[in-house]
């Protein structure tokens, strides 16, 4: 079934194509214009903020808390009843270092707060929080998309791989254009959307 949109688009391959295509437009536009820097560093309030920049042309619940549950695969992200609570208790997690901010970031990624643009959003969201407060970002290319999602499913019970994993690909280019742009397009790549290079829309 296709998500209600505000493209009026009842076909899932065309809605795909027109989401990629307005949100990297969207997220390109995020970074020259500096918006992004509006964003809160390590909230959901900032992340909401970050998900409304991308998906608001799109989707009527974009920046809102799910109202529904949410599976992707085997994996079941926060039920319903406790996602408020758990989105407050990631508020208040420390993001002092490296560890403690891949545990709040883990933590993000298992809420998953909204129905669509969890992954997106949210990537971008832990790179601001690396950036503000060890000076750093990931370079997304240099993470393997089969890796990331199986060390992310383990993260739940263990976090020492996706850890080690990010870890790697840490770069101090934080204000970089170019890897910013490349980010986003392996960020999309991940969640299966590669038919637009957001460097070039």
């Amino acid at each position: 079934m296709t998500l209600a949109n505000k493209l009026n688009i009842t076909d899932q391959i065309e809605l795909a194509k027109a989401e990629e295509k307005l949100s990297k437009q969207k997220a390109k536009q995020l970074f020259d214009s500096g918006d992004i820097n509006k964003a809160e560093v390590g909230t959901f309030s900032g992340l909401a903020y970050l998900h409304a920049y991308l998906f608001g042309d799109i989707y009527d619940f974009a920046d809102l808390i799910r109202e529904v549950n949410i599976a992707k695969g085997n994996f079941r992200f926060a039920p319903l009843m406790y996602l408020q609570t758990s989105l407050d208790n990631i508020d208040k997690m420390s993001q002092n270092n490296f560890d403690e901010i891949i545990e709040k970031y883990v933590e993000m990624n298992i809420a998953h707060p909204f129905r669509e643009g969890n992954g997106r959003a949210t990537r971008i969201w832990l790179d601001l929080i690396l950036k503000a407060e060890i000076r750093q970002v990931i370079d997304w290319n240099r993470v393997d998309k089969e890796e990331y999602f199986s060390a992310m499913q383990r993260s739940v019970v263990k976090d020492i791989e996706i850890k080690h994993l990010l870890r790697q690909a840490l770069t101090d280019h934080i204000d970089d254009r170019d890897l910013y742009l490349k980010g986003i397009d392996a960020s999309y790549f991940y969640e299966g959307y590669s038919e637009f290079w957001t460097g070039e829309l």
